[in-house]
């Protein structure tokens, strides 16, 4: 008798998700699959620099979509507004570093390093990045990964890297666009209008709302949540309970702190505390 064949979906691999920091590095990394899970659009304090293992990721980013297939490196620089989401039905699986822009000016480089290319085919370069991640993960040898990490990623500045004398737009040197980030970051677990920032701005909302947004690349309230989301993970780094993390960074409840962690950061809260707990 013949066995009926699976279909497509039972033969779909399921999303898994692995998120930890590594305490040499002071570095976040994160190994994913992801099939129907989508980044909204966000930014992040340091580079997302990662390798793609299989499928397909593709992302909105400087004006213009980007694929990035298996043996491919994606780089995202600080700040610059960016998604992700499956390029192919299957998804797409991936191993992710988040350094600190000080981790790559430091040893690596005396400037803030900038890749023109936001995908880059360089499969042996792909392979050495992915055995770091690899080490990084078993975390067995501190001497090996502190080595890997040093080699690895001169190459990758020393390949691919140009150097500007400034990343940040000039937009932000407006006054008005300053005064509201100021703001935002004292008042972030408040419940702020659109109107509060216009009138410190001394503008009209609508005026205000298209500088922000093309200074920043988010509109004020999605600016606000990710302010949220970046507060609540230094609070859950330190060992803080999800529901008051929720509560101390703004949120109305753990669920809401939950579904905005995820869509912003790709693993829930609970996953990110374990994972800078280890």
């Amino acid at each position: 008798m013949m066995l009926a064949k699976p279909s497509a979906t039972q033969r779909r691999p399921s999303e898994q998700t692995k998120f930890w920091r590594d305490p040499t590095l002071q570095m976040d990394l994160l190994r994913a699959t992801y099939i129907t899970h989508s980044f909204t659009r966000h930014t992040h304090e340091g580079y997302a620099i990662g390798v793609i293992d299989a499928g397909v990721e593709e992302f909105a980013y400087q004006g213009a979509t980007h694929q990035a297939a298996a043996n491919h490196i994606v780089i995202v620089h600080p700040g610059e507004v960016h998604t992700g989401h499956a390029g192919v039905p299957d998804g797409w699986k991936y191993r992710m570093f988040y350094p600190a822009v000080s981790l790559l000016q430091g040893e690596l480089s005396q400037s803030v390093p900038y890749f023109p290319q936001p995908v880059i085919q360089d499969q042996g370069l792909a392979a050495e990045l992915r055995h770091l991640h690899l080490a990084l993960e078993a975390a067995e040898s501190q001497l090996e990964a502190e080595a890997r990490f040093l080699l690895s990623f001169s190459k990758l500045l020393a390949r691919y890297a140009e150097y500007r004398p400034c990343m940040v737009s000039s937009s932000i040197e407006n006054l008005a666009v300053r005064q509201a980030l100021d703001y935002l970051n004292a008042h972030y677990t408040h419940a702020v209008s659109l109107n509060d920032l216009a009138d410190l701005a001394q503008l009209k909302p609508l005026r205000f709302l298209r500088m922000f947004q093309r200074a920043m690349g988010l509109p004020p309230h999605s600016y606000l949540v990710q302010l949220r989301v970046e507060r609540a993970k230094a609070l859950l780094a330190q060992g803080s309970p999800i529901a008051q993390t929720a509560f101390d960074t703004g949120f109305t409840d753990q669920s809401h702190l939950n579904r905005h962690f995820k869509r912003l950061v790709g693993v829930t809260p609970g996953q990110y505390r374990q994972g800078c707990s280890r």
